[in-house]
């Protein structure tokens, strides 16, 4: 077989069942943009911005659990899709981003659009490559799916140089596709061991990350729950592992966390972390997050072991390999006098929701949007209050469900990777709840949900803010707000009708709940301006630095 480099490239991502790159073409690039027009196979979306080319591409990965691609071209290509790509390094998202880079002869020489691509993606993937010649190609391509999605999955960079693109090659035979490693096992001695540990334990509490989500184990994760009747708490990469409803559940931890949540893991006395990493939001100030638990630690990523919080028994294995060895030999066990405290810090301390039968208000926007969306919706966020709001109050019910920047915490994320959900899960109706800072960042994609015809309902916190910052400077800097009070906001309905969306302003509805059903009742994308006030803040939560148990939870308790 003869072909050129960039042939081969899209060849071999066709073998990988690739369908769908999202992607900006520019001159570093363009071989490859001739080979896809070449093949009819995969489908090729036009974002407006790179960085909404790696957060459709994170969409696709998120919702489907494998690796997705996205392109761009050298120079401002590759270092405006960079924030993307780190994101899905810090939240353990299997993607392949491919770029165009200069001729290998420019390599060095300050060429037009030539940035250290290689050196610049170091840090924030698992692995990267610099291809210097096509024949690498057939090695390099099904190594990068392996490595996406093996063990801890995350994203790989593929830097091709234009010549490499625009270079002939002949060989003999197709590699095979790359495919993830197996699984890792635990150790029998230390399954044993975390079973002895739970048996023992009067007053353990189960703690998922997300780790449970990418090991497609949350059904064992509820077994485990089940069987032992252990109460269960999620990070915010694990909401849906655990339906929001189950008896067993305490929804998320730390510093959005309800009180009884928080309250439990001070009483604990096991706490058994499946897939977490003891992330500072999750744990507060570490020495006194859990103080009388002993802690089971399991991770596939053994660099994760003992960095944050030294554990009891730590498992270096894969969440759903455990589980089930675990789950062959743990005996049933009922826990009544825990259940029952557990129960009664839920009603000494309760998860206040203000408003939540009022959809003017931020809980009561999120209980009509699911609602309106029903329940089974993928849901995505932005980052800030609304991010906050919406995992304490939507009621999630499966894995894969919930979208969200949670490592990096980009601002921006929301409107493409809901835009990779819709298009990864056409028949699914698909929310973007955003704020309105967030939604400026990476708002021009709605021309390229309007241009796919995306069954999209974005919905648009507007309290003309930067929300959680104004709260953070009103709680903790004394009220001196500077920077986080937008002195003129665009109209958001003009602005998606502008792009092609269809567009509701709640500020002028006088039935709210019906024109958010006559909303979510359209096909198509719809944004949906929903003016909040600047005062309503996201409680409880746990100040800067502080212990869990020191979480506010009214407005005025500084």
């Amino acid at each position: 077989m003869k072909m050129t480099g960039a042939d081969l490239v899209i060849r071999l991502l066709e073998r990988q069942g690739i369908r769908l790159i999202a992607g900006i073409p520019g001159g570093a690039n363009l071989p490859l943009y001739d080979a896809l027009a070449r093949r009819p196979v995969i489908r090729h979306v036009l974002s407006r911005h790179e960085q909404g080319a790696g957060f459709i591409a994170q969409g696709l990965a998120r919702t489907t659990g494998r690796p997705a691609v996205c392109f761009a071209t050298s120079g401002p290509g590759a270092t405006n899709i960079l924030t993307a790509i780190a994101d899905a390094k810090l939240d353990s998202i299997p993607l392949v981003c491919i770029t165009g880079q200069v001729p290998q002869a420019l390599i060095g020489t300050d060429a037009f659009q030539e940035v250290d691509v290689f050196g610049m993606s170091l840090p924030v993937t698992k692995h990267n490559y610099l291809v210097q010649s096509a024949e690498e190609l057939l090695s390099v391509i099904p190594e990068a799916f392996r490595l996406a999605a093996s063990g801890r999955p995350g994203p790989v960079w593929i830097d091709i140089p234009k010549d490499v693109q625009l270079a002939s090659i002949e060989f003999d035979a197709w590699p095979e596709p790359g495919t993830a490693d197996a699984p890792a096992e635990p150790e029998a001695e230390a399954v044993a061991q975390a079973a002895a540990m739970i048996e023992e334990a009067r007053q353990p509490i189960l703690y998922l990350g997300g780790g449970i989500i990418h090991s497609e184990s949350s059904a064992a994760a509820r077994a485990l729950a089940e069987r032992s009747h252990l109460p269960t708490v999620s990070t915010l990469m694990a909401l849906g592992a655990l339906p929001t409803d189950h008896p067993q559940s305490l929804g998320m931890l730390g510093m959005h966390a309800a009180p009884y949540t928080n309250l439990a893991l001070e009483e604990c006395d096991l706490l058994i972390a499946l897939g977490a990493r003891f992330d500072d939001r999750a744990t507060g100030k570490v020495a006194e997050f859990c103080p009388h638990a002993r802690v089971i630690h399991v991770d596939i990523d053994a660099s994760e072991l003992g960095k944050i919080r030294m554990p009891t028994l730590s498992v270096r294995a894969d969440a759903g390999r455990f589980l089930e060895s675990l789950l062959a030999i743990l005996p049933e066990r009922q826990r009544p006098d825990w259940n029952a405290r557990i129960a009664e810090l839920k009603a000494t301390h309760p998860m206040e929701m203000p408003g939540a039968e009022d959809p003017s208000t931020p809980y009561g926007l999120i209980h009509a949007i699911a609602r309106h969306a029903g329940r089974d919706a993928i849901v995505a966020t932005d980052v800030g209050q609304h991010q906050m709001w919406t995992a304490q109050a939507f009621p999630f019910c499966r894995p894969r469900q919930w979208l969200t920047s949670g490592g990096l915490g980009t601002m921006g994320f929301g409107l493409p990777a809901a835009l990779g959900a819709a298009l990864s899960e056409p028949g699914c109706p698909v929310v973007c709840i955003s704020g309105d800072g967030s939604f400026l960042m990476n708002n021009q994609e709605m021309i390229t949900a309007a241009e796919a015809g995306a069954d999209i309902k974005v919905v648009i916190m507007n309290n003309q803010s930067l929300g959680l910052v104004h709260q953070q400077q009103t709680l903790f800097f004394g009220k001196r707000l500077i920077a986080s009070k937008f002195e003129q906001g665009p109209d958001f309905a003009m602005m998606a009708r502008a792009m092609g969306m269809e567009a509701v302003d709640l500020a002028g509805e006088p039935d709210i709940d019906a024109a958010l059903a006559e909303a979510f009742a359209r096909p198509g994308p719809v944004l949906i301006n929903a003016p909040t006030g600047v005062e309503q803040h996201v409680l409880p939560m746990v100040p800067p630095g502080g212990a869990n148990r020191e979480m506010i939870r009214t407005a005025c308790a500084r």
